[in-house]
C-alpha cells in the first residue's frame, strides 16, 4: 500500500531537550493511524512539525511528493493537511452554517462568507458536511449554544469543508460523554473512508473503537507499533504507559 506520510529520522529540541528524537513512522493512504504514549512523549510536537507549527532541528516530513519540513504552515494547509487542535477553534458567535462557509477553500474570510451569493453547490456541500457530523439540524444555531462535543465535530468539519487528504486529530473525544464518543468514533471511521487520520488520544475505550494501527510513543521515540492486541500485550508498553 502506498504511503501518503513518511517520516524520517525526526528530531527536535527545545533547549537542549530532545522532545522528538531520531523519529521514523509512516502512514499509509486512507489509514486510520492512532498515536498514543504517556504525557511528555512527543506526540502532539510532532504534530506540530507535521503541521507546520514547530520546525524540525533534523530529519524530513514526506507527504505525497512534498517536504513539509520545508513549508510554512498555510502552504501545508493548501497542500491538503488538516489539522484539529485539543481546544475547539470555531466562531462562537456565527451559526453553524456560516462557521462551514466560512472554511470553504473558495471563501476564506469572515466577511466573505457573510456576503457571499450562496449557489446550490455551495449550500449541498455545507448540508452534506453539517450531517456527516450530525449538526444538520444545527445549521441556523450559533456555535457558541453547542455541547462540547457539538464543537468539536463541527472543528472537525471545517476541515472537511477543505477535502484534505490527511487529517491530525489531538484528542478528539477529551471531555465528551460516553455516547459523544461513541458518535465520534462512527465519524472518525466514516471519514477515514478516501483519506488518512492520525489520532493523538489518551482515552484506550476511544482508541479501540477506531484503531487499525497504534504507535507508542515514548521518550520522543517509536517504543511500539502493531494492532491494538499486539501493543496491549508488549511489556514495554504496558510498563511505561498502560500499567498492570
Amino acid at each position: 500500500m502506498s504511503k501518503i506520510l513518511t517520516v524520517s529520522d525526526l528530531t527536535v529540541s527545545f533547549d537542549g531537550f530532545k522532545a522528538v528524537d531520531d523519529l521514523s513512522f509512516s502512514v499509509n493512504r486512507e489509514e486510520l493511524r492512532t498515536v498514543i504514549g504517556p504525557n511528555g512523549a512527543g506526540k502532539t510536537t510532532l504534530l506540530d512539525m507535521i503541521c507546520g507549527k514547530t520546525k524540525p532541528t533534523h530529519g524530513s516530513i514526506k507527504f505525497k511528493d512534498l517536504e513539509l519540513s520545508k513549508m510554512v504552515e498555510y502552504q501545508i494547509t493548501r497542500a491538503g493537511v488538516g489539522r484539529k487542535f485539543q481546544t475547539p477553534s470555531i466562531y462562537q458567535d456565527l451559526t453553524v452554517f456560516e462557521n462551514l462557509e466560512i472554511s470553504s477553500p473558495t471563501e476564506r474570510s469572515v466577511f466573505g462568507a457573510l456576503f457571499f451569493e450562496h449557489t446550490s453547490e455551495s449550500r449541498r456541500k455545507i448540508e452534506s458536511v453539517a450531517e456527516r457530523i450530525s449538526l444538520q439540524g444545527q445549521l441556523k444555531t450559533k456555535a457558541g449554544k453547542l455541547s462540547h462535543g457539538q464543537k468539536q465535530w463541527l472543528e472537525i468539519g471545517l476541515l472537511l469543508m477543505q477535502e484534505p487528504d490527511l487529517l491530525l486529530l489531538d484528542e478528539p473525544v477529551a471531555g465528551m460523554s460516553a455516547r459523544e464518543r461513541e458518535l465520534t468514533a462512527e465519524l472518525l471511521n466514516d471519514i477515514a473512508t478516501g483519506r488518512s487520520l492520525v489520532v493523538i488520544e489518551h482515552d484506550m475505550v476511544f482508541v479501540k473503537m477506531i484503531a487499525q494501527t497504534v504507535t507508542v510513543l515514548h521518550q520522543g521515540k517509536v517504543l511500539a507499533e502493531g494492532s491494538m492486541d499486539e501493543v496491549q500485550n508488549d511489556e514495554r508498553v504496558i510498563e511505561v504507559y498502560l500499567g498492570r
